[in-house]
């Protein structure tokens, strides 16, 4: 993968799983946040992995310039719109499958909170209500669960919460409404706790690689995070709509490995021709899921962490386009 146009291609690149999976649902499937960091590669891969055989609909304010057309051009059908207003939400098409990826994480700790609220909260009640008859695939958070030891295997599904700051606060938010409407509506719903989706243009990976290159200090602290390549988690997100259910179905979504930032760093670092300055050193806590589950159900990632390693400091290297959004897994006090 050394152009955007490669990465693209195997971001949208289907398995025989989910050709069949999809072929199974039946309908249309509507995406909302189309035009968020997962939207366009999750849209490109529903498209292929149905072959046109039903509509794939992208809805998004499409804030990206040539976005819009782009996903047009491949076949979607695009519907711009801010489902954050009232009028739009309920003007749009109904669709039997709908997968919510609106969300707001950066700038929950700088006065705009109650903007986090209204976006992680709130407002995937009001999407639930307008698509009662619907199957709902919703992105959540490993960031609902606390901190835990590094030694003990990581949070599973049925691990008390314990989300620390407002964005993980309105992310279990997002998780308590939509089961309250699943069971008022009898609305099948999946609830996919993502744990830190990497691809070449951001993740955490990213974020490290800028810093060795850049020669800046990385920080220990948080000494091990979970990772996983995003076209898996586009995946498992479409997959999970056949196990929608009432009251929903919960599944974390990551990569099987405990990732060492020291080690990836210095992986990185190897690569790139680049000695790691680090600060710190590794905490006995981390925010880490277990996602067994979601290997039984759906196998494991295609790509392991040290291909993932090997591409991200390629793609840096030679000055790939990246999306400029940092991760920020180092912070440990939940202000994003």
């Amino acid at each position: 993968m050394r152009t955007t146009a490669e990465l693209e291609e195997r971001l949208a690149r289907p398995s025989p799983g989910l050709v069949d999976d999809l072929g199974k649902l039946d309908g249309d499937i509507m995406i909302l946040g189309a035009g968020g960091k997962l939207g366009p590669s999750l849209v490109r891969l529903a498209l292929r992995a149905t072959g046109g055989d039903r509509r794939i609909i992208a809805v998004s304010r499409f804030s990206e310039p040539g976005l819009a057309r782009a996903l047009q051009d491949e076949g979607a059908a695009v519907v711009a719109a801010d489902v954050a207003d009232e009028r739009a939400l309920h003007e749009l098409p109904d669709a039997p499958n709908v997968v919510f990826l609106v969300g707001a994480k950066f700038g929950t700790s700088s006065g705009q909170e109650h903007a986090a609220w209204f976006t992680n909260t709130y407002l995937p009640g009001r999407v639930a209500d307008r698509f009662a008859g619907s199957r709902i695939a919703a992105l959540s958070t490993g960031n609902v669960y606390p901190l835990v030891p590094v030694t003990g295997g990581g949070s599973t599904e049925g691990s008390p919460t314990g989300p620390v700051g407002d964005y993980a606060m309105s992310c279990l938010g997002r998780e308590r409404v939509l089961t309250h409407f699943a069971g008022k509506n009898r609305t099948p719903t999946a609830l996919l706790r993502l744990n830190y989706a990497v691809e070449l243009r951001y993740g955490v990976l990213v974020d490290l690689a800028q810093k060795v290159l850049a020669g800046e200090p990385v920080d220990l602290t948080t000494g091990q995070v979970n990772v996983v390549w995003q076209g898996y988690a586009n995946e498992v997100t479409l997959r999970s709509l056949l196990h929608a259910g009432v009251p929903p179905f919960v599944l974390n979504v990551t990569g099987p490995e405990l990732i060492s930032v020291r080690q990836a760093a210095s992986a990185l670092g190897e690569a790139l021709g680049k000695e790691p300055v680090f600060t710190g050193e590794e905490a006995p806590t981390a925010l880490l899921s277990n996602a067994s589950r979601c290997h039984r159900l759906f196998g494991y990632p295609e790509l392991t962490p040290a291909e993932l390693i090997e591409h991200t400091a390629r793609w840096v290297a030679d000055g790939g386009p990246l999306l400029g959004k940092p991760t920020k897994f180092e912070r440990r006090d939940g202000r994003f």
